[in-house]
């Protein structure tokens, strides 16, 4: 049973706002020029073309497909508040278009009916419908906004009804992302549009809170908009695949890897604090987007099996020179001034990518961190006998 304290129905609102604001901004790209993106300034979505707001748009969700806009609709009146509030103290220019999106359902002949776009749009008998209902409604709600409404004069009215759109009937959330999945369809392959979709709105929301908070003082650009769908479209191209920033970002618990083999390795060779937990971030974030690649498809199979043989036998190479130059009579330090020459490799000079185009250094080196856990690499010329000698000591 639900709470009525729940705030679910307000922040889907709130997502649907942004949401909406994403698809029509990438609708827009495709047609015109130059423009910015507002939420929550003039407007819920404001667009905005040379500095001037051209078109304000007032999006509804309802989670339930009951409701209608009346004549006395309360997501009706709250719209047509904001708009005469605005109009009268000339906040935005006389061609600003007033959009009002819906999920709910205009009944044939309302004011809502009157104010869709198509053959049937009469924006007159709407203001009649409108004058009437605010003159002789009792709704209480809507006070307010009939009082603003009165306040404009006759003609004030009838001109800013006319800049009104309601596009009722609107998809919901999960409707808006599937619109979303047929505006970018064509951007990358079919099956990852999904994935594609999950990293472009997880940009959007970032920089819609960005701007919110007004850490920047200029809405979204839609060159910026464009810049990161070029950027997530050469990702997703068959010879890169997608690094997700968030990785880069997220601080690890180095508890968390004390126990694991290729901390035990770096140990074996006294590496420094500090190193081990540069290896602990590069191991992280290796295993969370290998993850995840292979959980969204972009990785073929048997792709990650065939690039850690490479780096194996890569490894292979620089190991058995090590360990013929150090002879069978090394001394224990010796020994471990050499893996860690050996370990630098791994560190620094690892080139070898999964695809040509993905050069993300913690690919490499944090794969190498996951073979190293896996006793498949080492750097300690006797790491196996070493380690496994651990584990004997660590089960007795």
């Amino acid at each position: 049973m639900s709470s009525p304290f729940d705030a679910t129905a307000s922040m889907l609102g709130y997502l649907y706002q942004c949401r909406v604001a994403l698809l029509d901004a990438i609708r827009r790209l495709k047609r015109q020029g130059s423009f910015t993106v507002a939420i929550e300034t003039l407007d819920d979505v404001v667009f905005e073309t040379a500095g001037s707001p051209a078109e304000l748009l007032q999006t509804k969700h309802h989670l339930a497909k009951t409701g209608g806009l009346s004549d006395s609709s309360t997501d009706l009146w709250k719209s047509i508040r904001v708009w005469a509030e605005g109009f009268a103290v000339g906040r935005w220019p006389s061609d600003t278009l007033h959009y009002l999106l819906s999920t709910s359902s205009a009944q044939e002949g309302s004011t809502a009916a009157y104010l869709r776009q198509g053959s049937q749009r009469d924006p007159e008998k709407a203001r009649e419908r409108l004058d009437a209902t605010a003159q002789t409604s009792a709704h209480h709600d809507n006070s307010a906004a009939y009082a603003a409404y009165l306040s404009l004069a006759p003609n004030d009215r009838s001109a800013m009804i006319q800049r009104v759109v309601v596009l009722d009937r609107a998809p919901d959330i999960a409707g808006v992302e599937e619109r979303l999945r047929a505006e970018l369809a064509l951007t990358v392959n079919r099956e990852l549009v999904g994935a594609l979709i999950t990293r472009l709105e997880g940009w959007w929301f970032q920089r819609v809170v960005r701007h919110l908070r007004r850490l920047t003082d200029e809405p979204i650009a839609s060159e910026e908009l464009e810049a990161e769908l070029h950027r997530l479209r050469q990702q997703f191209r068959d010879d890169n695949l997608p690094i997700d920033p968030d990785l880069l970002d997220l601080d690890i618990d180095e508890r968390a890897f004390t126990s694991h083999m290729f901390v035990e390795q770096l140990r074996l060779i006294d590496l420094t604090n500090k190193r081990i937990l540069t290896a602990m971030r590069h191991y992280f974030r290796a295993s969370e987007q290998r993850s995840r690649w292979l959980r969204e498809g972009f990785v073929l199979v048997g792709e990650l099996d065939r690039y850690d043989k490479r780096l194996s036998e890569e490894w292979e190479i620089r190991f058995d020179a090590m360990v013929q130059e150090l002879g069978k009579d090394a001394a224990e330090t010796n020994l471990r001034e050499a893996a860690r020459t050996l370990y630098r490799w791994a560190e620094q000079e690892v080139s070898l990518l999964i695809r040509a185009e993905c050069r993300e250094p913690f690919v490499p080196r944090g794969s190498l961190q996951i073979l190293a856990d896996q006793r498949r690499v080492g750097w300690h010329p006797h790491f196996f006998q070493r380690l496994r000698d651990l584990l004997a000591d660590e089960a007795s």
